[in-house]
């Protein structure tokens, strides 16, 4: 192909911002900016519109070096804590995301964003046209949020914004929400939609009189927070998220889950034994030989068992309990009886 003027979407091949993004190298829209700087050459020569197709015959290079080698479509499910900005760079030089994730993984962009102040799932990719397909709201994936917020509301005044609701000449679409409980001046709400325009829950809840003061995504599309700690992030198995995606999302993507995986890692933690990521099975537990102990392995029944004395340990239930507060407060708790009902089935089951 050449490289002249006139490209448009109809010649062959993606644009070149788009092949940047989707070689991890940059978003879009850092790589239309890449482009405006003079930064870019195609088959040597500089380019300074982003209106040009490229091929896999063609020679792009950034700042002088070519494009990394395109690796399979990956994503990563990231508990983000409170108080860092989702951004590779922030000019008031308040902590990142970026900059707290372990140094051995892809460079990464987010899906969306999330505000400072708001915590719990963020997805995260190596593939700039998975980022961009996952954030437009014609994909149609619901995402969830748990909200504390002051103030009182009625469940039928939250059953009207399932028909939209327009503030300061901004729409937003339908939203689902559901009181779940008080607690002392605040309450706790289920907040759910798909469109995610900046501060919409903020938005929609203030012009409720409420004023929110803790923000959990919980979910996004098919992926979910969990027990997921904070502060971690994990990756989805390529089968998974094939699965997840489905054909229509993945095809708008381009995405390529037959790519290689790059390790980038320094050379020293290369071999490190790798978190087990969502998708996988559990490894199979093997029966420890003559004189080895195992602790997953719990004593047969009729054996001796030390007796447990609490009293020893005050802490314990001390511990138990913020533990049970602090998923509480993350998971809801209807669903933390739901989980605490199939453990005790699960024991019995066992015993």
């Amino acid at each position: 192909m050449t490289t002249g003027k006139g490209s448009n979407e109809e010649e062959p091949g993606e644009r070149v911002a788009k092949v940047i993004a989707r070689a991890g190298l940059a978003s879009r829209r850092e790589a239309e900016a890449f482009i405006a700087a003079g930064r870019v050459t195609v088959n040597g020569a500089v380019i300074t519109s982003p209106a040009l197709n490229v091929t896999s015959e063609d020679s792009i290079t950034v700042d002088g070096e070519p494009l990394p080698q395109r690796e399979r479509t990956r994503l990563f499910l990231y508990h983000k804590p409170r108080g860092l900005v989702t951004t590779h760079s922030d000019p008031q030089g308040r902590p990142t995301i970026f900059a707290a994730l372990p140094k051995d993984l892809p460079r990464l962009m987010s899906v969306g964003r999330l505000d400072m102040n708001t915590e719990g799932l963020l997805l995260l990719t190596n593939d700039g046209g998975l980022a961009r397909v996952l954030e437009l709201p014609a994909t149609g994936w619901l995402r969830r949020y748990r909200v504390r917020a002051l103030g009182r509301v009625q469940q039928a005044r939250l059953d009207e914004l399932r028909h939209g609701i327009s503030i300061d000449g901004v729409r937003y679409g339908s939203i689902e929400a559901q009181l779940e409980r008080e607690q002392g001046a605040n309450l706790w709400l289920v907040f759910a939609m798909r469109e995610g325009k900046n501060r919409e829950v903020k938005n929609v809840l203030g012009h409720l009189g409420l004023a929110v003061n803790r923000l959990i995504r919980v979910s996004f599309g098919p992926f979910q927070l969990g027990d997921l700690p904070e502060g971690t992030v994990t990756e989805v198995r390529t089968r998974h998220l094939r699965e997840q995606l489905g054909e229509r999302v993945a095809a708008l993507a381009g995405a390529d889950f037959s790519g290689p995986i790059t390790a980038h890692a320094p050379p020293h933690e290369q071999n490190r034994r790798p978190v087990r990521a969502i998708g996988d099975r559990e490894p199979r537990r093997t029966r420890p030989v003559d004189g080895e102990h195992s602790r997953s392995r719990p004593p047969s029944r009729g054996a001796s068992r030390s007796p447990r004395n609490d009293a020893e340990r005050p802490w314990t239930k001390k511990r138990s309990a913020k533990r049970h507060a602090s998923d509480a407060e993350r998971l809801g708790e209807p669903e933390l009886a739901r989980r605490e009902k199939r453990r005790r089935r699960l024991r019995r089951k066992r015993s």
